[in-house]
């Protein structure tokens, strides 16, 4: 599989600790410098900013997506390298979605956990194969492994469910793991994986 795009799921706040603004830092960073397109939801504000900030700043390209309503909360970023402006959350993520080739989920809150669920939801249901990653950063997403296990265990996921997703601790884990289903890929700097 190549990958030239990725999505990343992340918050609109910086939340409490610095590790969560230092690892969107370093992804941004890594992904530009390896050539992969950043697809994220077009705010300039807390982890989602940091983000596109950090790919666009190692010469990266940045497509942010936003509903229009969410314009002056998330602080549209008017530095990404194009920006789409859709009339609904559906659209928005059916957009990025379709734009992008994996996805990365990082420490963020319910709007994450809404893009994460549903991506699996769909790759679930067959409607896609693309591979989805959650970031453990500073094991926040502990709670949200929990819970997935937990339905496992009341009956109501099947155990295939945990091959939906790989949980990996940190930044270079991700790009490694992203290097891995590259391989063979034309588009992208390996060098800076």
């Amino acid at each position: 599989m190549s990958i030239s795009s990725v999505a990343v799921f992340c918050g609109s706040r910086f939340g409490v600790r610095p590790e969560f603004h230092a690892a969107a830092t370093e992804l941004g960073t890594r992904l530009g410098q390896a050539g992969l397109r950043l697809v994220y939801g077009g705010g300039h504000v807390g982890l989602m900013g940091a983000v596109a900030d950090a790919a666009l700043k190692a010469g990266g390209k940045v497509t942010g997506i936003i509903p229009a309503f969410l314009h002056d909360r998330e602080i549209m970023h008017e530095g990404v390298t194009d920006l789409t402006v859709t009339t609904s959350m559906h659209d928005r993520k059916a957009m990025m979605f379709s734009r992008a080739d994996a996805f990365v989920v990082m420490p963020g809150g319910l709007g994450t956990f809404d893009e994460t669920i549903e991506i699996m939801t769909w790759r679930q249901l067959r409607q896609h194969d693309k591979p989805i990653f959650i970031v453990n950063v500073a094991n926040w997403a502990a709670p949200l492994i929990a819970m997935i296990e937990a339905t496992i265990e009341s009956g109501f996921a099947a155990p295939d469910v945990r091959e939906l997703f790989r949980v990996v601790e940190d930044v270079p884990a991700v790009m490694r793991a992203l290097h891995d289903t590259t391989t063979g890929s034309d588009n992208v700097n390996v060098d800076h994986f």
